[in-house]
């Protein structure tokens, strides 16, 4: 496999990815755009760039050019040595190098032009999104002149018939009329009763509620309290790791092996910690984490020296970060 296709693996996961004495692909996620004149819309993406200066193995693709090979961290380190030499004998040769679904490099006065490739989305979010044009809505506006012409109405004319009267009758009310409304009264009248009697139970519960509450606190604040014997103060010195780059000790499948390796490095003082299971489902291990890239190189290149040759930079935001606890 090309280590070309290695490098777009890691594109989805980190914003840095680093090609040792070559330079690094940067990545910043950009929102979702609407083309005012063409009506495109383009989903959120993840922008990609490259800094030459940014030589320094930080370990992630030769890591998992190891892993993903199967061979040992100095056969990948020379695997990617050869690499970086070919491409900058392809650059000064033919002056240009394309990497498929990343991009093209030119060599243009000695120094190294990235052109990125717009047809590809590394932002796993968007995956599966596409670039759409929306169709324009036209909408037609009646003039005068097409409106339809009023309907001429012919007037009938009505003529009025007499009503005669009939002779009038004497109106009686039936007595059930009086019947039903002598029970709405009752009704009434009874209703309002109950809402005066609940109305004055509510006010009832309510003054002696507040009587019962004030005597509590009267009783509170005329309480006194001693302890003979007070326990001593306990004081803990709580120190919170901050920061999105955590130096790897390594990844296990077994919780057990994970709980080992933390006191193991607990041991050799480092404030090391458990950062949760990835998607792979191993248990990952860190030796410290850290708020400046900088720093985390600085910590990753004497890990690698002194401690574990194959310790990587993870670059991640964690939602809860644990905390470490000292008497």
């Amino acid at each position: 496999m090309r280590i070309e296709n290695y490098i777009k693996d890691l594109l989805y996961r980190h914003e840095c990815v680093v090609i040792p004495d070559f330079g690094a692909f940067l990545t910043q996620r950009k929102p979702a755009q609407i083309h005012e004149t063409t009506h495109a819309f383009y989903p959120p993406k993840k922008h990609l760039g490259f800094n030459n200066k940014l030589t320094e193995n930080d370990g992630i693709l030769i890591n998992y050019l190891s892993k993903a090979e199967e061979i040992s961290y100095q056969e990948a380190m020379q695997q990617v040595a050869s690499f970086v030499a070919q491409l900058k004998t392809s650059l000064r040769e033919i002056g240009k190098i394309e990497f498929e679904a990343i991009g093209t490099f030119y060599l243009e006065k000695e120094e190294i032009i990235f052109q990125p490739s717009y047809h590809h989305n590394y932002l796993l979010e968007a995956f599966g999104t596409e670039m759409y044009t929306a169709s324009k809505i036209e909408r037609s506006v009646k003039t005068a002149e097409e409106k339809p012409a009023e309907t001429v109405s012919t007037k009938v004319e009505e003529k009025e018939i007499p009503v005669k009267k009939l002779p009038e009758e004497k109106r009686t009310i039936p007595i059930w009329r009086y019947a039903a409304v002598g029970i709405i009264a009752i009704g009434v009248s009874g209703l309002v009763a109950a809402n005066w009697y609940s109305n004055d139970v509510k006010n009832h519960n309510l003054a002696e509620q507040q009587k019962a509450e004030k005597k509590v606190e009267q009783t509170i604040q005329q309480a006194t309290f001693a302890i003979d014997n007070p326990l001593p103060e306990v004081t803990f010195k709580v120190h919170t790791q901050k920061g999105n780059y955590h130096i790897v000790a390594g990844a296990f499948r077994l919780k057990e092996n994970a709980e080992k390796k933390l006191k193991q490095l607990r041991e050799q003082g480092f404030p090391a910690r458990e950062i949760g299971v990835n998607k792979y489902g191993l248990h990952q291990v860190i030796y410290n984490t850290f708020e400046s890239r900088t720093e985390a190189l600085q910590a990753l290149r004497t890990i690698k020296n002194q401690e574990n040759q194959n310790a990587w930079l993870l670059v991640k935001s964690l939602e809860a970060n644990s905390q470490n606890h000292e008497k």
